[in-house]
């Protein structure tokens, strides 16, 4: 006797953003994910699942975990997969994003991958595409994939996110990563701190329905998760801060900084790091301490779950 198809658990075919899922839909994400870790850590890594389906990475932003990570994830669960160099392509040329989305939907792919330098890009094109478009990062807005590695570390270290407290540390204002981690946990019943200084929150800040501090300890004080955000400099226009030194002084991660989190808090880092500016490289690679390389095993895991929760259809 077979079993029938895989149950659908999204209501979309796309995955734009974490704004839009429920904690039921993250939950199921999160559990299908936990059984690509077992895959992940097994010696035959791959299946069949997604045999004769075609994946195209579509990166407009230089990236490495999550450009790869996509990549590999696809590959193990046995999907073709094109990723598409737009330095070199005819986007180098002057290609509009929509004509783009017209070339690329005339290759008849099943899934699209996109990482834009602008906020909406991957909604854009899910309305142009016929096929799953999945958002790897678009502008300051969302980055929901990082946000769903970010929440299964946390769960298999903590168990879950009721009542825990998470310390978002850095640049708050140009972070994608920032605004779909504060989003996810929220909904999970994580409380959520957003600690920088004013020039790099954003104006809207206390609308997000998290803590704001502006110093760095009262920020970290009694904290279970330190997730800390690199300086995105090629996003910014201006003097957000004086020195990279001085910025290390009283934002970067040290020992006596993260003292004042609870006893075992951990730390996290989406990469890719700035040691010495945002954190101290004491700190990132003390297995005790940093989850950055759980981290980046868990991005794997989760954006199989992705791929193999997209594959079978939204749910009604």
């Amino acid at each position: 006797m077979t079993s029938g198809p895989a149950a659908p658990i999204l209501k979309s075919g796309h995955l734009l953003g974490i704004e839009g899922l429920s904690p039921g839909e993250i939950t199921a994400l999160l559990d299908l994910a936990e059984s690509y870790v077992v895959q992940g850590r097994a010696l035959d890594k791959k299946s069949a699942l997604l045999k004769g389906r075609t994946l195209i990475n579509l990166f407009y932003e230089a990236s490495t975990r999550t450009q790869s990570s996509f990549e590999l994830a696809a590959k193990r669960l046995g999907a073709d997969v094109m990723t598409m160099a737009v330095k070199g392509s005819s986007v180098a040329k002057g290609e509009t994003l929509i004509d783009t989305a017209s070339t690329l939907n005339a290759m008849r792919p099943d899934m699209l991958v996109v990482r834009h330098q602008d906020a909406g890009a991957a909604e854009l094109l899910s309305r142009k595409l016929d096929c799953s478009v999945i958002n790897a990062g678009d502008g300051a807005h969302e980055h929901p994939t990082q946000a769903l590695l970010d929440a299964l570390t946390i769960r298999r270290r903590l168990g879950g996110f009721e009542g825990r407290i998470v310390a978002i540390c850095g640049d708050i204002l140009h972070s994608r990563v920032a605004r779909s981690n504060l989003r996810l946990l929220a909904m999970m019943g994580a409380r959520v701190r957003l600690v920088a200084p004013k020039t790099l929150l954003p104006a809207e800040a206390d609308r997000f329905g998290a803590e704001i501090r502006t110093d760095m300890r009262e920020g970290l004080r009694q904290a279970d998760i330190v997730m800390m955000l690199r300086l995105q400099l090629e996003r910014m226009t201006g003097a957000f801060i004086p020195s990279a030194r001085e910025y290390f002084h009283f934002w970067g991660l040290d020992r006596e900084k993260l003292a004042y989190a609870r006893p075992g808090a951990l730390v996290m880092h989406p990469g890719p790091m700035n040691r010495g500016v945002e954190i101290a490289s004491d700190i990132a690679d003390d297995v005790e301490v940093s989850l950055i390389a759980e981290q980046v095993e868990m991005g794997v895991a989760t954006r199989m779950a992705v791929l193999d929760a997209l594959s079978r259809g939204s749910a009604p």
